[in-house]
């Protein structure tokens, strides 16, 4: 009988732990993902503002808040940790592609597309292109992640400007829009281009206009 009253009070305390430690893992399990998280978001800001030249691991640690330990738990090299910001970038360039609101007009429509290649994510983007250049670890990634953000960004465009694919010429103007807002996004890197930006972009809206006009 005692023995039988000493199991069960061992198991009885067992499943008390195995419950307590469980409420503790969640806690660490949800700060390791946010700590995850801030290195992400950090690399992605340092490639933006540093290049990649200056954003080392370290450099991404510091901004992140926390140590370079820390930050060598998640990504042992550096490359593992742009190779994850490769994939941060693209996930969260799908979602704001996903989450545009439905244009009013033509020069809406333009407008939004041309925002997508002015914000923090093309910048932190480019910089990426860049090192890809040069990193063989980053190469492949980034040439089969910006294939398919080249996809849906495409096919975004088509749904937000409304238009039928299949009509002749209609897939060339699409990208050829693409390709604008591009380099309107490149040419915002040096210089604030805000008032020629806007002029093209009107200019743009009308030549789309009237170039998908039924």
């Amino acid at each position: 009988m005692g023995s039988a009253a000493d199991a069960r009070a061992v198991n009885a305390r067992a499943a008390r732990e195995r419950t307590a430690g469980g409420r503790g893992a969640a806690p660490k399990q949800d700060r390791s993902r946010a700590t995850r998280q801030r290195l992400l978001e950090s690399a992605v800001t340092c490639l933006a503002e540093l290049g990649w030249t200056g954003s080392t691991v370290t450099v991404v640690a510091e901004h992140a808040g926390v140590s370079r330990g820390a930050a060598q738990h998640h990504f042992p090299t550096r490359e593992d940790l742009f190779t994850a910001a490769v994939e941060y970038v693209a996930e969260e360039r799908s979602r704001a592609l996903r989450e545009l609101p439905t244009p009013a007009t033509t020069h809406a429509a333009v407008r939004t597309l041309v925002d997508l290649y002015t914000g923090p994510l093309f910048r932190a983007a480019l910089h990426l292109w860049v090192a890809a250049a040069d990193e063989p670890q980053l190469g492949p990634r980034v040439t089969a992640l910006e294939a398919r953000i080249g996809r849906e960004t495409h096919r975004m465009a088509v749904e937000l400007l409304g238009v039928d694919e299949q009509r002749p010429g209609v897939r060339e103007t699409v990208q050829g829009l693409l390709d604008m807002a591009r380099g309107l996004g490149l040419a915002n890197l040096l210089t604030d281009d805000t008032a020629r930006r806007e002029r093209v972009v009107a200019q743009w809206a009308h030549l789309v206009k009237t170039a998908l006009r039924d």
